[in-house]
């Protein structure tokens, strides 16, 4: 699996139409993550937002506020808002993974140390809530703090989830929610409100990030059993090395025989990895069809993200988010 050139277009297409506002966020950002009396934030913030990422998340809540015209500036503050929160969950998960890499570049943690990705984390929660009362909306306040409550319970929850042979792909679906999903039906549910959007077309947008972030995950997760190193800015592998029960390894293991289980019980549960484990999890992924099973059910919630915005406006903003659910997908055609 790999990244097909071609479907990088979409995004490109919705970055180009955001370019102004865009550009007012990321000015935002760099105002809203300097310290004058500590250097060491800017200096690991911008290791982290300067480093290349396409701003997804923000795009989505700039593109939903376009959408349905809205004339005001608030947007850019939301926008914002959702990279600082975005940013914060990427310093802390690094450090709970014991990650080196992300994006193809060294992690903070590594670079500096555990103390300082986590602080410095914290420092931007506490932005994204200074930036998210500016608007003055009591709505989106309460989307994007629910949204950030979700988000830890979801890491939470993965802890423990996550190297039990008994999750299923429920309890999966439950944790993609949480960690991935929520920032992005946030993103493009604030969007919506900010823009004085009726309530059939807020869920709209709120049912597209929802599904849009779960495919997204899918994918994710797909790809580091499949995916080059270059393409997804990280180790093959790393999940099945962290001991994450991801779907296609859920998929495996409902099939699983009694020696192929007591593999998965070894590896993922009791963490004891020898040489060759990954090529052997490899091989029973294969086996089972698991890597195309998940693929189907990455590919079904794009087309679920695709229908959400059938409700709304007809512009170009809403093809182009139409065609970033293939984009998602396409990372693994």
């Amino acid at each position: 699996m790999g990244v097909n050139e071609n479907v990088r277009k979409p995004l490109d297409r919705l970055s180009a139409a955001l370019s102004a506002e865009m550009e007012a966020v990321n000015a935002l950002i760099r105002a809203r993550m300097s310290s004058r009396h500590a250097p060491r934030i800017p200096e690991v913030t911008a290791h982290l937002i300067e480093a290349g990422g396409k701003r997804l998340r923000p795009m989505l809540t700039l593109a939903a506020a376009k959408l349905l015209d809205y004339p005001g500036e608030y947007h850019i503050h939301l926008a914002a808002t959702v990279e600082f929160i975005h940013t914060a969950t990427l310093l802390h998960d690094d450090v709970v993974d014991e990650s080196q890499q992300r994006r193809g570049r060294p992690t903070a943690n590594l670079l500096w140390d555990n103390k300082s990705s986590v602080l410095v984390g914290d420092y931007l929660f506490a932005r994204s809530f200074q930036l998210m009362v500016e608007p003055g909306n009591l709505r989106t306040l309460e989307i994007l703090a629910n949204a950030s409550a979700t988000i830890a319970e979801g890491e939470v929850l993965q802890l423990t989830a996550a190297q039990d042979l008994r999750t299923d792909e429920a309890v999966y679906l439950q944790v993609v929610r949480g960690k991935t999903a929520a920032l992005f039906s946030a993103a493009t549910e604030v969007g919506g409100v900010i823009a004085g959007a009726p309530d059939d077309q807020v869920r709209a947008l709120f049912d597209y990030g929802d599904a849009l972030g779960i495919a997204f995950q899918m994918v994710d997760d797909l790809l580091d059993y499949g995916g080059a190193t270059e393409t997804i800015g990280k180790n093959v592998g790393d999940d099945f090395r962290e001991r994450k029960l991801t779907l296609p390894v859920i998929k495996a293991v409902a099939k699983a025989d009694g020696a192929e289980r007591a593999f998965w019980s070894r590896t993922i549960e009791k963490g004891e990895q020898r040489e060759g484990d990954l090529e052997q999890a490899l091989a029973l992924l294969a086996r089972h069809g698991a890597m195309e099973a998940a693929r189907a059910d990455a590919l079904a919630w794009a087309e679920r993200a695709k229908a959400a915005l059938q409700v709304l406006p007809d512009h170009p903003i809403r093809e182009m988010l139409s065609d970033l659910a293939d984009f998602v997908v396409s990372r693994v055609a």
